[in-house]
């Protein structure tokens, strides 16, 4: 018998939440945002209204001022996101006990021994649908099937407030005219290089070969084979198992005591990229860093530094280190082991600056492709090519 598996995401999370508290909000076009003065900031979450005018989600707030003048911009609460989150997730719970948060507004659900007591699977995702509205006034999209990569596609289909079923025979009819770029793990990179070699929609990957992707992907052709053909066997984690880490962190006790702004400096660029690259390969990001120096005498300070929001990519997190670096110790004082660790965690993305356009993430991605190929390291800051210490 097949899994069922059910993906469940709240439809324009934050601000479907706001409009709880706002309820002037319905009736025009709204958007969650950051700084309306600063041009960096941009779209975290919109109102239907605001969707209509044309307002997207990460474009900056000067360009969905241009397409809608009168756009009600109200700031994000992460606090009270998070609440809402708690009492989706003890919604779901009532289902199954196996309850995997993907990000702060979807979570996998596996209800295939639930379906004694609560129905099928399409059933039990109608039943949560209904409670959510009821109970939070929010409304989710849901997802199901027989593995999460088809569950997850699911969910996108319809929205908002919908439930879409793709089981195993309905897979070719549904799925396989959908363009490539719905495939999960298919960005706008891999889409580009699939389609120049005539592999357009869901369809056309299905009939590649194992072998012809792994030449053209490596080990990532070799995951979307799996994908495409519903042989992913990931389980559903039970809530709570496996909770991601509260830090990621990573140190260094030199051989001769490091002296110097220099030194310092491209040892700090070191840990802030391996650190960086272990945050993306658990899908996490950071709010703030910790600096960690121990001097000759085993004298050891730690000192901590705030982002201005959670990042993962090596620049920003370096840009804190330095700083708390720089305030935190003084003169050239040597120092015997020097560490930096990602503190208070989260899966919530960051705003996207305007003059970033998505750069750091696509230059973060590349660089993970080429550890992941050719091993941690391959790639590295010019300033990391000097001899070290």
């Amino acid at each position: 018998m097949d899994r069922q598996i059910l993906h469940v995401d709240m439809n324009g999370f934050y601000a479907s939440v706001e409009m709880i508290f706002h309820p002037e909000a319905r009736n025009v076009p709204m958007a969650v945002g950051g700084d309306a003065q600063a041009r960096h900031g941009v779209i975290l979450a919109k109102n239907e209204l605001a969707k209509q005018r044309g307002v997207k989600t990460a474009e900056t707030i000067w360009q969905a001022r241009k397409k809608c003048p009168e756009l009600l911009l109200l700031p994000p609460h992460h606090d009270l996101y998070h609440q809402y989150y708690e009492k989706a997730n003890a919604i779901y719970r009532r289902f199954t006990d196996q309850v995997e948060p993907a990000s702060i507004d979807e979570s996998y659900l596996d209800v295939t021994g639930s379906q004694v007591l609560f129905g099928t699977g399409e059933e039990i995702a109608h039943r949560i649908r209904q409670a959510v509205k009821e109970e939070l006034q929010l409304t989710v999209s849901v997802g199901v099937s027989f593995c999460k990569t088809f569950a997850k596609i699911g969910s996108d289909l319809k929205k908002p407030d919908a439930v879409t079923c793709i089981p195993r025979e309905k897979v070719a009819e549904i799925l396989w005219p959908l363009p490539i770029e719905q495939m999960l793990s298919v960005g706008a990179v891999t889409a580009a290089r699939l389609r120049q070699k005539g592999i357009g929609t869901i369809g056309d990957l299905y009939r590649q070969s194992r072998e012809t992707l792994e030449e053209m992907m490596g080990k990532h052709g070799a995951s979307l084979y799996l994908a495409v053909h519903g042989l992913e066997k990931d389980p559903v984690r039970r809530w709570g198992e496996g909770e991601d880490p509260k830090s990621i962190g990573r140190n260094r006790t030199f051989r001769q005591d490091v002296v110097g702004d220099e030194a310092v400096r491209r040892q700090l660029l070191a840990l802030c990229e391996d650190v960086a690259w272990r945050l993306r390969r658990q899908g996490l990001r950071c709010w703030g860093v910790q600096v960690t120096i121990k001097d000759p005498q085993f004298v050891t300070i730690d000192r901590q530094g705030k982002l201005d929001e959670p990042e993962n990519a090596m620049t920003p997190l370096f840009q804190a280190a330095w700083q708390v670096y720089q305030r935190s110790w003084k003169g050239n004082k040597p120092i015997r082991m020097l560490g930096v660790t990602a503190i208070r965690l989260t899966r919530e993305a960051g705003q996207m600056s305007l003059f970033d356009d998505g750069k750091k993430e696509k230059l973060s991605q590349s660089i993970d492709g080429i550890w992941d190929k050719f091993g941690p390291g391959a790639i590295r800051p010019a300033a990391l090519l000097k001899k070290e210490d």
